[in-house]
């Protein structure tokens, strides 16, 4: 009998190859197959069990149920029957999505899951507060200002047919770690300030201080790290698909993971901050050209990551797939749709949401179901009653397409997740007008 037909059932042990040799060893020496068996299992354990799907799911902590359609709480309980699971949360703008629904946030033991971060890696909120503009200032200019932010980025699929902007990420030594990520290069530096399509927009917003009644300007945008993050996550997600169906069985494609402990996961954890990191250049540079070219100085910023995976001391990996980071003390950026209000809030870190607090409105219903139903009438009316400026309207992104915010803002606050800092409203507003996924 072969050593690797002796230990079949070790097959998925980390020390394998090494087991096969020493027991090749042994049965060379001349000892039987039932002492080698004995011999390994007293050296290197018993062998693994396979792992499977739990037969229940973990707890998850729910905010806003009556909101949220049940086919994202389904998704968010096949991800909590999963080996590594520990527990989860669900947002009350929470949707279906690949995997993990937007809006879910789930804690893993020592393992990442990189269609549970997210194909659009580091999307994130980056708010730009104006020293030296005013509201009406602000109102009374609003049509050059969107003349202006139309200037300095650009939306859509694809990428320019030149470099828009330089940026000391591209210089950033991990672009040279692996294959890919040398590969990719190239599209980050003819990416890098460009916006997207879907739900990232541009716009200039009037806020107040809620505790002070003081007003201000700022620019608020969404987006992420564009076909960089895109391309590392799918390759990342069909990796951690086929080495889970090594260890585990019955593990629906798109649940796969990967353990922080081995060189994959260790891989998929480089490249995932490196595209968080390019996402936040990408706001850097559209934010730097705009008070350029409108000749307005920042007196403040508040940023943070979605679609990402946080590392703690303990080993856990929480995950927030459109979710917004919201441990104590900390300030956050939820925004509504382009003809309602936006927040900046600070995080409570309430321990049953994973400290975390919703992304945005969160979509009523899909893009698919959106164009069925809303015209482009409809979708222009709203806005314009609101009194917003837009370029790139389109009706799966109009605000009939998108839950009520003062809803799920309320609801986040009396679950203890949040407490509203300034409520802000879209003066001017630009999106791609096309199809696409946060």
């Amino acid at each position: 009998m072969k050593a690797a037909q002796l230990l079949a059932d070790y097959t998925n042990h980390p020390a394998f190859r090494e087991l096969c040799r020493a027991a090749k060893q042994m049965l060379r020496e001349g000892l039987d197959p039932a002492t080698v068996r004995r011999q390994i299992a007293a050296q290197y354990g018993e062998p693994p069990v396979e792992l499977r799907l739990r037969a229940q799911p973990q707890p998850l902590k729910i905010i806003g149920a009556h909101l949220i359609e049940p086919g994202a709480i389904e998704q968010m309980q096949t991800a909590l029957r999963l080996p590594p699971a520990i527990r989860g949360a669900l947002m009350p703008d929470a949707h279906q999505g690949y995997a993990l629904p937007v809006g879910g946030v789930i804690a893993y033991d020592r393992a990442v899951a990189p269609y549970q971060v997210g194909v659009d890696i580091g999307c994130r909120m980056h708010l730009s507060i104006f020293a030296d503009m005013t509201p009406d200032e602000a109102h009374r200019d609003r049509h050059h200002l969107l003349d202006t932010l139309t200037k300095v980025t650009v939306f859509g699929i694809g990428s320019p047919k030149k470099p828009v902007a330089d940026h000391p990420i591209l210089a950033d030594p991990r672009w040279r770690a692996t294959k890919l990520l040398r590969e990719l290069h190239d599209l980050a530096t003819y990416q890098i300030g460009t916006s997207g399509g879907g739900n990232h927009f541009a716009e200039i917003v009037v806020g107040e201080w809620l505790d002070t009644h003081r007003t201000f300007v700022g620019l608020l945008t969404h987006s992420g790290s564009r076909g960089v993050g895109a391309k590392i996550a799918n390759y990342y997600a069909t990796l951690a698909d086929r080495e889970t169906a090594v260890i585990a069985s019955g593990i629906p494609k798109t649940y796969g993971w990967l353990g922080t402990d081995t060189e994959a996961g260790q891989e998929y954890l480089l490249a995932m901050r490196l595209a968080g990191d390019f996402a936040r250049a990408n706001h850097e540079v559209i934010h730097a050209r705009f008070a350029r070219a409108a000749g307005v100085a920042v007196e403040r910023v508040i940023e943070h990551h979605h679609n990402f995976a946080w590392e703690q001391p303990d080993g856990t990996v929480i995950h927030r797939k459109g979710a917004t980071p919201a441990e104590a003390g900390t300030y956050g950026l939820i925004p509504g749709s382009m003809a309602t209000a936006s927040y900046i809030v600070e995080g409570l870190g309430e321990p049953t949401s994973l400290a975390s607090a919703s992304h945005g409105a969160g979509r009523r219903f899909s893009r698919s179901e959106a164009r069925r139903t809303i015209t482009p009438a409809m979708a222009a009316a709203v806005v314009r009653e609101a009194g917003v400026l837009v370029r790139g309207l389109a009706v799966d992104e109009s605000p009939l397409a998108y839950k009520d915010i003062e809803t799920v803002m309320e609801l986040q606050v009396a679950a203890g997740l949040i407490r509203p800092v300034a409520r802000m409203r879209p003066l001017v507003v630009i999106m791609s007008g096309s199809a696409g996924e946060d």
